[in-house]
């Protein structure tokens, strides 16, 4: 049977209550969202006529403060997948100790069919239709897949109007110039390397740490900064695609060449081989799907939801998968996995880096007191290092997988700020 993102995450917060001991009428208030807004938002394009775009805006809980979660900008974008979203944030503020609770926001767009004068309409239009549901102190807006920094100081500028004075803690992932935070585009992927050498100081490897074979699916933001965080500290690399294309090599890939190309042209260039090795013939063309079943130690899908099913989890060869995208590993594939003896971390762990960089971004924007990078990715790191040692602990405690210990420690804070 063909289930659903958000009945997937459905199905982890009803195990993660049993194992917590949640009270039934609180899991009831917890299995559903707050509040959910479907609009269109129209746009004059640069042709002349006129489009509508559908969007939404899903607040799921907020006991413990404000609604926070991105939007993201994607064809393929829907409620069900908004609505876990949603969810997959509260659970994610609460586990990384913040005063926040969860949401979602996303428009059904292709962003590179959009010139940047119909971005900016889309991004203010997406703003008017929700300006009265958000604010510093009722839901903080972020970027996601398909929106930046750009975007957000357009909803910043957007809802400054609105509200008739400048609003600057009303959205993160702000242009450091516009009232951003230093550290915070390398947040996720900060937090994520935090929390696998945390991870790799309890279950550290036969082999030498620069012995450690990589694949990461997903080369974007959250898959760059990850990537060369790794490589700075001696990982090997010897994968990585996008949804273009990707390429492998056995002996390591220079990941700081690779990450200069492609900013230079924007995708992966195969035609060129990025390896350590100085002969360079053995790079080889990888696509997403084969990426995920090379022979690589640690496996990180840092793209979008569902990548690893029942079907091509029995080909996984990884022994640890870090999650740095939301719900890439579908509970059938999770069953599977655990049975073959993988570790999981999971995306409410090894992701948190970017809300909890978007934390401190808001503390800056509303004290009018800016940080430097240092100060905001050792914050990060002390919140990483915390959630994983809770993890560790309640996973020791209650002998559950990785991601029923953080789901049962998530929604028990939760539940205790709703009594």
């Amino acid at each position: 049977m063909i289930t659903t993102f958000f009945e997937n995450t459905q199905r982890l917060v009803d195990e993660a209550a049993r194992i917590a001991a949640i009270r039934a009428d609180i899991l009831a208030r917890l299995q559903k969202p707050d509040h959910v807004w479907e609009f269109e938002i129209p746009v004059a394009m640069d042709d002349g006529s006129e489009k509508k775009f559908l969007a939404w805006r899903v607040q799921h809980n907020n006991a413990l403060g404000p609604y926070k979660g991105g939007i993201r900008f994607h064809p393929d974008s829907n409620l069900d997948e908004v609505k876990a979203l949603a969810s997959l944030m509260t659970w994610k503020t609460s586990l990384m100790g913040l005063p926040y609770g969860g949401a979602k926001g996303a428009v059904a767009v292709n962003p590179r069919a959009l010139s940047l004068r119909e971005l900016e309409e889309l991004s203010r239009g997406y703003v008017r239709q929700i300006a009265a549901y958000i604010g510093p102190d009722k839901d903080i807006p972020a970027p996601d897949v398909g929106t930046n920094a750009q975007t957000m100081e357009w909803m910043t500028d957007e809802y400054s109007k609105i509200m008739g004075s400048p609003m600057p803690a009303a959205f993160t992932g702000k242009p450091v110039e516009k009232g951003g935070s230093k550290g915070r585009e390398e947040a996720t992927g900060f937090g994520g390397y935090v929390v696998l050498r945390e991870y790799l100081k309890q279950k550290p490897f036969a082999s030498a740490l620069h012995e450690i074979t990589v694949a990461i699916q997903g080369f974007g933001n959250v898959g760059q900064h990850i990537a060369m965080f790794l490589f700075r500290h001696r990982l090997k690399i010897i994968a990585v695609s996008d949804s273009k294309g990707g390429l492998c090599e056995p002996d390591g890939i220079d990941i700081a060449r690779l990450i200069d190309v492609k900013e230079k042209t924007g995708i992966i260039d195969r035609a060129k081989c990025y390896a350590l090795s100085p002969h360079e013939m053995t790079c080889r063309d990888c696509t997403n799907a084969n990426l995920l079943t090379l022979q690589a130690d640690i496996l990180i899908p840092a793209a979008l939801e569902n990548q690893i099913t029942q079907e091509n989890a029995p080909d996984i060869k990884a022994k640890v998968i870090l999650e740095m995208a939301n719900g890439p590993v579908t509970p059938e594939a999770d069953a599977i996995l655990i049975s073959k003896g993988v570790d999981i971390i999971p995306d409410i762990l090894a992701n948190g880096g970017g809300v909890v960089g978007s934390y401190f971004e808001w503390v800056q924007s509303r004290e009018n007191n800016y940080w430097e990078k240092d100060r905001v990715l050792a914050a990060i790191e002390e919140k990483m290092i915390a959630a994983f040692r809770a993890v560790a602990e309640t996973k020791e405690t209650h002998h559950v997988s990785w991601r029923d210990a953080a789901y049962a420690r998530a929604l028990d804070r939760v539940a205790r700020g709703m009594k």
